[in-house]
């Protein structure tokens, strides 16, 4: 499924967040499906019992949150149908008896039901609306009438549906009855969905949910009764479920199989090292001197603001504000990509070669820092190689060291630089607008975007750029999964475990600052080499959390640089992307020392001290979107499973 497209009013889509979906190619037993529903779906979700007490008891303050609390019940109590079958209105006469893949639901009678029902449609009635309360209550006719005409209880689904063999053996059972069935009745095409327009963001995202919950039921729902298999005719309509795909398939397979899950091997205790790593002084250590020859940025063409992410609300999301996103993580927006991964280290690796100078025949290798590349094999790196018409090169390679990407780059380019003495290639890459998926924490912080570096030998007896390095890895098993890609509990999206986050981050960076300090600035310009930079530019991981970090480990937030508020987090390529933007800014306007730490996943962490000289910086002239900014022309919808078309902005962007 695509990452995200553009609606024919210029605005941002997430298909993922829109019809739950599931990778049952990932589930082996029906625990692990019990646990990601529940996760998903019942944390979430009230029940019919708890909408009425909140109801009687005043618990709603507006038509909104009675809304919202509908729209997630009614997806809880289409948990399973929605994740694994496809519903099928089929004439009792027509219906095969005996195929392993057809099920029909045996369901209960809504307990109360009547009386939940009427609770809701009086309470509604009696609340004030929120922000527009035309749209409020077209909305709520959308939900209410697939919730006032529910039958059946949702506490008791099971995930494995009988099949009609079962169904027929188990007398008493009941099933849906539909005494007629309209195949033309309405439901909203895929593009009505993406296409659905609100001014408020939160209503947009109800607005869809309600739409796709409707499309749950294409029939007439003032109809359907509830009927043993005894009391069907030939005539009345059941609702027949299919499993939706292969991958539901396999999986009932492996039910009916009896497959079980592999315990997780239990990690060892983690020990401090046996005595201190050093850090790299370049000058001491190093015969060949690093120099920066050239830094260049591509952002992802496509802005999306925390607006957008509201009106892509998911039904898995806790009700969170664009203002709480903003204060939550520093971010307003962040920057997506209409390219792929390797079309965005090729952008990239050009700018950096055009602005050093350099020819492909000039480069004795290439380095690609990313965490999120398409491709094994071949690497990134050697693929670039390819692209980039360099015949033969010293060594190309993929360092996948997430946040820390830059400073374990520079740590071995430098070391390279020994050895090949040419200069060395270093891309930062990274897209992961499609990794996320629906998963609220990821989406609210990572963007796109790539960064080139050129770092050639400098010439005989002139000073380094790259003054002092450090790198570092590992911890406890708890901070180094801290980050997952592919995760399969999460259908194999990118997670963020946040206090695990905060804990590395904080441990490395109060580390690197102990250690800056009690080492002597190399040119005696202060008492310590941390006193003797110019400007913190560190990982963007999140603005709040590094600034709280920092403070705590004796810092002030003036001393720090950020663009996170535009670019969002973008992993390898933060710490450059940032340095970009500070020259862009001007901010930096002549040479400087900076300090540039990263960590992140996998308990990483690295660090360079340098020196930015502004001019080897190709700055970006290209005017670039902002946030609620709309394209020159509307986008086409691409169906499911097209490629999104790059907008006139890219043209503009990239040429």
């Amino acid at each position: 499924m695509n990452a995200f497209v553009l609606n024919r009013h210029g605005r941002m889509v997430f298909p993922s967040n829109i019809v739950p979906e599931l990778d049952f190619s990932t589930v082996e037993t029906l625990e692990q499906l019990d646990s990601v529903i529940q996760r998903d779906f019942e944390t979430k979700a009230p029940s019919g019992t708890d909408i009425l007490d909140k109801v009687r008891t005043g618990g709603y303050a507006t038509r909104y949150a009675l809304m919202r609390d509908l729209a997630l019940n009614l997806f809880w109590a289409n948990r399973f149908s929605i994740t694994m079958y496809e519903k099928r209105p089929t004439r009792w006469a027509d219906v095969p008896r005996n195929r392993p893949d057809v099920f029909l639901p045996v369901v209960e009678p809504w307990e109360e039901g009547e009386t939940k029902v009427a609770a809701v449609r009086e309470a509604y009635a009696a609340l004030p609306a929120q922000w527009d309360a035309e749209v409020e209550d077209r909305v709520f006719g959308v939900l209410f009438d697939v919730f006032g005409n529910r039958k059946h209880h949702a506490t008791t689904l099971p995930a494995i549906k009988p099949t009609v063999a079962e169904f027929l053996d188990k007398p008493g059972g009941l099933t849906f009855r539909l005494p007629s069935y309209d195949p033309d009745y309405p439901v909203y095409d895929y593009r009505d969905i993406l296409d659905c327009d609100e001014e408020v963001p939160e209503l947009e995202a109800l607005h869809r949910w309600a739409m796709v919950l409707h499309n749950q039921y294409p029939w007439d729902r003032t109809q359907v009764e509830l009927a043993e298999a005894g009391q069907l005719s030939d005539d009345d309509f059941v609702v027949v479920f299919t499993p939706r795909d292969k991958a539901v398939r396999d999986f009932l397979r492996r039910l009916e199989d009896g497959a079980t899950s592999r315990p997780a091997p239990q990690p060892r205790e983690s020990r401090q090292p046996a005595r201190p790593y050093r850090e790299v002084d370049v000058r001491r250590d190093f015969r060949v001197m690093p120099r920066l020859e050239a830094l260049a940025a591509v952002h992802g063409d496509q802005v999306c603001s925390n607006d957008d992410l509201i009106r892509n609300t998911a039904y898995n999301w806790s009700p969170m504000s664009a203002a709480e996103i903003s204060q939550k993580t520093g971010i307003e927006q962040r920057r997506y990509s209409s390219v792929t991964v390797e079309e965005l280290a090729l952008q990239a690796a050009e700018a950096a070669l055009a602005k050093s100078g350099r020819g492909p025949e000039e480069i004795g290798a290439v380095l690609v820092c990313t965490c999120t590349s398409s491709r094994l094999i071949p690497s990134l790196a050697t693929y670039l190689c390819g692209q980039l018409g360099m015949y033969q090169v010293a060594a190309a390679y993929d360092l996948i060291a997430a946040c820390a990407g830059m400073p374990y780059g520079l740590a071995d380019a430098t070391r390279l630089l020994q050895e090949v003495e040419r200069p060395v290639l270093i891309v930062c890459v990274e897209k992961f607008s499609d990794k996320i998926g629906n998963v609220r924490t990821s989406r609210m912080i990572f963007g796109d975007g790539a960064a080139g570096m050129v770092v050639g030998p400098a010439p005989e007896g002139a000073d380094p750029d790259l003054l002092v390095m450090k790198t570092y890895a590992s911890g406890p098993a708890s901070e180094v999964n801290s980050i997952l890609w592919p995760n399969p509990e999460f259908d194999n999206n990118i997670t963020v475990f946040g206090p695990q986050v905060k804990a590395l981050a904080g441990r490395y960076l109060a580390q690197m600052i102990e250690e800056l300090s009690e080492l002597p600035d190399p040119d005696g310009r202060a008492g310590s080499l941390m006193e003797s930079v110019d400007l913190i530019v560190p990982h963007q991981a999140n603005k709040t959390m590094v600034i709280q970090l920092a403070e705590r480990a004796g810092l002030t937030a003036d001393q720090l640089y950020f663009n996170i508020e535009t670019v969002g987090n973008t992993s390898s390529a933060s710490i450059p992307l940032a340095i970009h933007d500070a020259v862009r800014d001007g901010v930096l306007t002549e040479p400087a020392r900076l300090f540039a730490p990263g960590f992140g996943a996998g308990a990483v962490a690295g660090y360079a001290i340098m020196r930015l000289d502004p001019a080897v910086v190709a700055v970006q002239t290209a005017a670039a979107p902002t946030a609620g900014e709309q394209p020159a022309a509307s986008a086409a919808e691409p169906e499911p499973g097209e490629l999104p078309k790059p907008s006139d902005d890219v043209g503009v962007a990239f040429g």
